[in-house]
């Protein structure tokens, strides 16, 4: 890859942690830890080896949400674009306003390539809710 599309690729994941930061209060976040154990949060960052992973949203108001989906895009570096992924649907309490998303019976949030993703909380009508990003390394 070259060093151009390196730098704009990191300008495009700093601006999105500084929007992350100044909105956090306001609406709900969506981040990335190894597990959700009895006490809570375990390994929580935007850098991960392949594996499974917990997608985590926390909002200061209930979330309002009941069916909702977990979509990943891929970044293709040929394209300079996300391309989809993944999806996987879930169903949670509308006055939940601190959830975690972890492998199931018909979700396994597995993260199977190297890369940058773009991850989305979807309500019912696909519209976002909440993203980020997150980079996998061998």
């Amino acid at each position: 890859m070259d060093k151009v599309r390196m730098f704009f690729l990191l300008v495009f994941l700093a601006a999105s942690a500084l929007q992350i930061t100044a909105f956090a209060q306001n609406e709900p976040i969506l981040y990335f830890c190894e597990k959700y154990g009895r006490n809570g949060e375990v390994g929580v960052s935007d850098r991960f080896t392949t594996g499974y992973l917990t997608v985590m949203v926390k909002s200061d108001n209930a979330l309002g949400l009941e069916d909702v989906h977990i979509q990943f895009d891929k970044y293709n570096f040929r394209t300079g674009e996300f391309e989809y992924y993944k999806k996987y649907d879930y169903t949670v309490e509308p006055d939940m306003s601190y959830v975690f998303f972890e492998k199931n019976s018909s979700s396994d949030m597995k993260f199977s390539e190297q890369g940058f993703y773009r991850v989305f909380l979807l309500d019912d009508k696909d519209r976002t809710v909440a993203s980020s990003l997150i980079e996998i390394i061998r």
